[in-house]
C-alpha cells in the first residue's frame, strides 16, 4: 500500500517546524553574542535572516516582510528584559529619562506597525535596506555620537522619541542605534545612554509586536503557528538563543579589538543589504 498523502504532508510540515525552530535558535545566538559584543540590537541580522527563511519555508512573499519584522521585535521582548536588568543591576538605568521618552516611543511604534502593515511589501524591503546600509556605515567608519549643547525639552523628548519608535518598528530593531545617538546628543555620558536606550527597546518591542499582532489577525495566508504576524516557532528560537548568548557576547567585548570587530561586521551588514535587494 501507498503511504497516506495526508500523512506525508504532515510530515513535512513537523520536519519544516522543525528546521525552522533550529534555525532561529541558531540566529538567536548569534545575534544575542553581537548585542553583547557590540552592544547593538541584533534586529538588523534577525530580520534579514528570517526573510530568508520564511521564504524558504514557503510563507507568501507579500507576508515575508512585515512577519519577519514583528516576529523580530517579539524576540527583542525577551533580550531587552534581559539586558534592562543588567543594566538596572549596575545602577545605570536612569528611570527619569525612560519615563519621559516612553509616551512617545508607544506612539510612534503603534503608528509603525500601521504603516508597515498599509505599505507595500517592497517600499517596506527598500526602507530596510536603506537601514542597512546606514548603519553599516556608521560601523565601517565607526562613526561615535557627539555631545549637544544641552539637555532637551520634555516636547523635544516626545516627538523625536515618537520618530525613534515609528523607525524602530518599521525596520524591526530595538531603538539603540537611534536612541544612543540622541541620549548622547543631550548630554548624557555613553554609559548611561547605552542603559537608558536599554531600557527604551523594551517599550518599543511591546508595543509594536502588541500591535503587528492585532494587525494580522485578519489577515488571510499567514502559516501555522502564526499569532497575527508574529511568526511563534521563529520568536521561541530566537529569543531562547539570544537570551542565553548576549552574556558571553559582553565578556568577550573586554576581551577582543571590538572596534576592529565591528568594521568586519559591517561587511556582513553591506551583505545583507545587498541580499535584500535580490530577495
Amino acid at each position: 500500500m501507498g503511504a497516506d498523502p495526508d500523512l506525508q504532508l504532515n510530515s513535512l510540515r513537523v520536519i519544516s517546524l522543525i528546521e525552522i525552530i533550529f534555525a532561529s535558535l541558531l540566529l538567536g545566538m548569534f545575534s544575542g553574542l553581537l548585542a553583547g559584543l557590540f552592544g547593538i540590537g541584533g534586529g538588523m541580522v534577525i530580520v534579514p535572516v528570517l526573510v530568508f527563511l520564511f521564504k524558504a519555508q514557503g510563507i507568501p512573499t507579500d507576508l515575508v516582510m512585515i512577519m519577519a519584522i514583528a516576529t523580530s521585535l517579539a524576540a527583542i521582548i525577551l533580550t531587552a528584559s534581559s539586558s534592562v536588568f543588567a543594566h538596572h543591576r549596575l545602577g545605570s538605568v536612569l528611570w527619569s529619562k525612560v519615563v519621559a521618552l516612553t509616551p512617545g516611543i508607544i506612539l510612534g511604534a503603534t503608528a509603525g506597525a500601521a504603516v508597515a502593515d498599509t505599505i507595500h511589501t517592497e517600499l517596506l524591503r527598500q526602507i530596510f535596506v536603506v537601514f542597512l546600509l546606514y548603519v553599516g556605515i556608521q560601523m565601517a567608519l565607526d562613526i561615535k555620537p557627539k555631545a549637544g549643547a544641552a539637555n532637551y525639552s520634555k516636547l523635544t523628548d516626545f516627538w523625536v522619541a515618537g520618530a525613534i519608535g515609528l523607525l524602530s518598528s518599521l525596520v524591526g530593531i530595538g531603538g539603540g542605534t537611534l536612541t544612543v545617538p540622541y541620549l548622547v546628543h543631550c548630554r548624557y555620558p555613553m554609559r548611561n545612554a547605552v542603559a537608558i536606550a536599554s531600557a527604551c527597546g523594551l517599550p518599543i518591542a511591546v508595543a509594536s509586536t502588541l500591535s503587528y499582532m492585532v494587525l494580522g489577525l485578519g489577515v488571510s495566508n499567514l502559516p501555522a503557528w502564526s499569532f497575527g504576524y508574529v511568526y511563534l516557532p521563529a520568536f521561541i528560537g530566537v529569543g531562547l538563543g539570544s537570551i542565553f548568548t548576549a552574556p558571553i557576547g559582553a565578556k568577550l567585548a573586554h576581551k577582543l579589538p571590538a572596534q576592529q570587530l565591528k568594521r568586519y561586521f559591517s561587511i556582513l551588514i553591506f551583505f545583507l543589504a545587498i541580499k535584500l535587494v535580490w530577495y
